[in-house]
């Protein structure tokens, strides 16, 4: 449960976002509304791994603007503050020795991101900003006071961020003073298991991760005491331990208790989830998850799954979902790359008069280079660019050799995307499928139960799911949806996805 006046990382986000956008407006004459030195530092303080850096990339990403980012225990006063060197000045008519400073490494890093992207406002986030040294200490409450190290500024229209842990969670955290926290704006976030499954799903956290913490959530975010010193677990530790499963998978390899424990340090969730996800394993092999989504079960699977404990009915809904979500994100990244594709041979057909199916490629590659030296594209924006710079060079050099007059090039080049189309529609068609069967097994082996209300509860948080079914639609769990009362849940999602979707339209060449 969220503490009085803590908002879950979602929220505070948006609050983060709302704040940016309300520092960075301007009046009629160009000035801020809100003048630089009422524009207080945002301060987060939360439990470690809850994603508070991930979200600060999205914040930047999202809003457009630079982010120059450093976890502040790293550095010293020096590299913080500047070198001293002395200056000679002339007061009064006498001349004195003075100590100026070298421009600070993290100003600098702040010029040199607005060079290397040209966005002349941003973030500067200060991560573990309650942890510093000792001799920095005094030289950060100066610049959270007043944006200044040493004698330099911050550049105006960029914003401070800082984020630190509160004193449970390291000893080594010094209080602010009133001073100081009476020029901040603080943002107090908490560790929240139900906004972190959206996350989870967005980002491919492993589905038995999900469906373990669905059950344990006491073990999302857990950190004690004890005579052998803290034991401890983070979302981060979750995530960072998902990908390795994931690795490992494709390794043929498993994670056991040990492996689990590198990542979840605390030995009694490493031992219940190692136990756990040998169990989800075997359930996998048991149930044949690939055979039901093919709609291939017969009356003893039935059967056994019925005498099942509930926990058992839980791991199968999961293993459903799980596999689902896979081809649903593939659908959806497939959708990306066949809408940007489009663009570009808009963008050829627009202009094919006077250049070549190559010169679109290069416009495309351009666009790429300018994109991520502008650092603002997404890991899945990128990686659906560089697939359509391989298809447009694949076209040209299909159509290489072949003699074809004025209009007959572009016709060529439809029948080409037309083939992409194809494969994107079989592809929905397909899903589709496994989602009815998926249903249809729901149906049969547990019915309008519990089951079925994770099962549809799952499908409500999963972006991805949620963008399939508004798209491409789905009798069952429209039925299924209504009648467990899941239609508010639904609304808001899809809420949710209309604004993903005028944020990546914003971005479109």
């Amino acid at each position: 449960m969220e503490g009085e006046g803590q908002l879950d990382i979602k929220r505070a986000k948006q609050e983060i976002k709302d704040t940016i956008e309300a520092y960075l407006a301007r009046d009629e004459y160009g000035a801020y509304k809100i003048p630089v030195i009422r524009q207080r530092p945002i301060l987060l303080m939360g439990p470690p791994g809850i994603g508070k850096t991930q979200i600060m990339e999205q914040v930047a990403k999202e809003m457009k603007v630079g982010l120059v980012a450093y976890t502040i225990t790293h550095h010293t006063r020096q590299s913080a503050v500047g070198l001293p060197f002395i200056r000679e000045k002339i007061y009064g008519g006498k001349t004195y020795s003075v100590t100026e400073y070298t421009m600070s490494e993290i100003i600098a890093s702040v010029y040199g991101k607005m060079e290397q992207t040209g966005k002349k406002e941003g973030i500067l986030f200060l991560d573990e900003i309650n942890c510093v040294s000792e001799t920095l200490a005094p030289a950060m409450l100066q610049f959270l006071q007043g944006k200044t190290f040493g004698n330099q500024k911050m550049p105006e229209g960029w914003i401070i961020v800082a984020a630190g842990n509160p004193p449970e969670y390291n000893k080594s955290v010094r209080e602010f003073d009133v001073v100081t926290l009476d020029r901040l704006k603080r943002i107090d976030v908490s560790a929240d298991f139900p906004v972190w499954k959206e996350y989870a799903y967005r980002q491919g956290i492993h589905p038995a991760v999900i469906s373990y913490l669905e059950l344990r959530r006491e073990n999302f975010c857990r950190i004690e005491n004890t005579v052998d010193g803290k034991r401890f677990v983070t979302a981060r530790g979750w995530e960072d331990l998902s990908r390795l499963i994931q690795v490992y998978e494709d390794l043929g390899k498993k994670a056991d208790r040990e492996v689990v424990y590198q990542y979840v340090q605390h030995r009694q969730a490493a031992k219940d989830f190692a136990n756990y996800l040998e169990l989800w394993y075997k359930y996998r092999k048991d149930y044949g998850i690939e055979g039901i989504l093919d709609g291939t079960w017969d009356a003893r699977m039935l059967q056994k799954i019925k005498a099942a404990p509930f926990d058992e009915h839980l791991s199968v809904v999961s293993l459903l979902n799980g596999k689902l979500c896979d081809m649903f994100a593939g659908c959806w990244r497939m959708d990306r790359y066949v809408s940007k594709l489009y663009e570009y041979l808009i963008y050829y057909r627009d202009n094919q008069s006077a250049m070549m199916l190559t010169d679109v490629k290069a416009a495309a590659e351009r666009d790429l280079e300018e994109q991520t030296r502008a650092e603002s594209m997404t890991k899945e924006e990128k990686e659906t660019m560089l697939r359509v710079i391989d298809t447009l060079d694949r076209f040209a050099q299909e159509l290489k050799g072949e003699l074809f007059i004025g209009d007959a090039v572009f016709d060529e080049v439809k029948k080409m995307f037309a083939c992409q189309r194809e494969a994107q529609d079989d592809m929905a068609s397909s899903v589709s499928k496994a989602l009815d069967a998926a249903f249809r097994f729901m149906e049969e082996a547990f019915g309008e139960s519990q089951e079925m209300v994770a099962f549809v509860t799952e499908l409500n948080t999963n972006f991805y799911s949620t963008w399939f079914i508004r798209e491409n639609g789905c009798d069952l769990y429209f039925r299924y949806n209504k009648g467990l009362l899941f239609d508010d849940r639904q609304q808001e999602i899809i809420h949710q996805m209309d604004e993903v979707e005028s944020l990546l339209n914003s971005g479109l060449k």
